[in-house]
């Protein structure tokens, strides 16, 4: 990874994961199904970066 990316990943999308991660555990009713729905997602985004940029 390249510095654009890190600061990319340090600025929004860990800071949008933990407040994500943070609102659906508020939910005491379906905050492991949304908790799965954020993991999957993450995984998918980033498998999805790694197929596009060949893994560079």
């Amino acid at each position: 990874m390249n510095i654009p990316s890190l600061i990319f990943w340090a600025v929004f999308v860990l800071p949008l994961v933990v407040f994500l991660v943070w609102l659906m555990r508020q939910d005491k009713k379906k905050g492991v199904t949304g908790l799965i729905v954020l993991a999957v997602t993450v995984v998918g985004g980033i498998i999805y970066m790694y197929v596009k940029t060949g893994g560079k």
